[in-house]
């Protein structure tokens, strides 16, 4: 399956249409017709549904999705590698990318990000959000170079930083909810209440472990991917979103606040990347930089406790 080819399935996918399509590569049409009809064949599938003549827009079938799922991350992959090797060894540019999911280490990156920018300003970042399935999935296709995870134990087909600092669990409210006016929220507080829990797998463990009841057991009103979405679910007043700290603001004139769990509850972060992968210039650069940022971070948090 050539590459170019690709290109032209992902026209006619955009443009749901042959005609546009070939107007947008500046093909003729039976030539992309020709195109699309040799991959089908050489699939043995079925991949354009073709409109009837009162309708010409095309869609796709259920294997044409999966095909323009796969060739959207090839060629992205392609051309990151391009990218990589056309880079200048005598001056470091090019992209990093990171997938992270929702948590106060992305200030770490930023902060990173910044620190490196005054000597390699040819040097960009590149930023997916996900769960941590969604992050590991982009690790293994290659489509990232570094993830930032929870409480990562799957230690053996990567290489990690543990970053020095941990993500605090709470309660997301209301700030004229009842439990607004404690300074912490205990598990019995939380027994009979509507709740907004993570989709996250392994929170669910977290939680009942601190609880100390089951899922089952539990009012679970609704449950969320991206805390965002639970904080506008909060303010509508459908429940109390268990979540981390500092990453939906709570100051100033919010309606929300933030309210921690007693007894605490911390989980570790860390940045992962696979093993024997060969990073670009901009990217060892980057990993180096975070070595040294989190070495720096660990010497003043000890010489502020002596």
């Amino acid at each position: 399956m050539e590459l170019r080819v690709l290109q032209y399935f992902l026209a006619v996918a955009r443009e749901q249409s042959i005609v546009r399509a070939a107007e947008s590569l500046h093909l003729s049409q039976p030539t992309l017709s020709t195109q699309i009809k040799a991959m089908e064949e050489s699939l043995g599938k079925q991949l354009l549904i073709r409109g009837t003549k009162g309708s010409r827009k095309i869609t796709l079938t259920e294997e044409g999705m999966i095909l323009r799922k796969r060739a959207e991350e090839i060629l992205n992959l392609v051309q990151k590698t391009e990218q990589e090797i056309t880079s200048s060894d005598q001056f470091i540019a090019g992209d990093v990318y990171i997938g992270t999911g929702e948590t106060d280490a992305v200030r770490f990156i930023a902060k990173t990000a910044r620190e490196l920018y005054q000597t390699y300003p040819g040097i960009h970042y590149h930023i997916s959000s996900g769960n941590a399935q969604f992050v590991i999935e982009q690790l293994e296709k290659g489509l990232i170079d570094f993830g930032i995870v929870l409480g990562f134990k799957d230690y053996g087909k990567y290489h990690y930083i543990e970053l020095p600092f941990k993500d605090t669990w709470g309660v997301l409210m209301r700030r004229d909810s009842p439990l607004a006016e404690k300074e912490s929220v205990h598990p019995e507080d939380l027994w009979e209440k509507p709740l907004i829990i993570s989709q996250q797998d392994g929170i669910c463990g977290t939680l009942t472990s601190w609880i100390q009841k089951e899922i089952s057991e539990l009012e679970i009103a609704a449950t969320y991917n991206l805390l965002f979405n639970a904080s506008l679910m909060v303010e509508e007043g459908l429940g109390y979103a268990v979540g981390l700290d500092k990453i939906i603001n709570t100051s100033g004139s919010s309606s929300l606040c933030f309210r921690p769990l007693a007894p605490r509850r911390e989980t570790s972060m860390s940045i992962v990347w696979k093993k024997y992968q060969v990073f670009s210039k901009a990217s060892e650069k980057f990993i180096q930089k975070m070595k040294e940022m989190s070495d720096r971070y660990i010497n003043e948090k000890n010489r502020c406790s002596d």
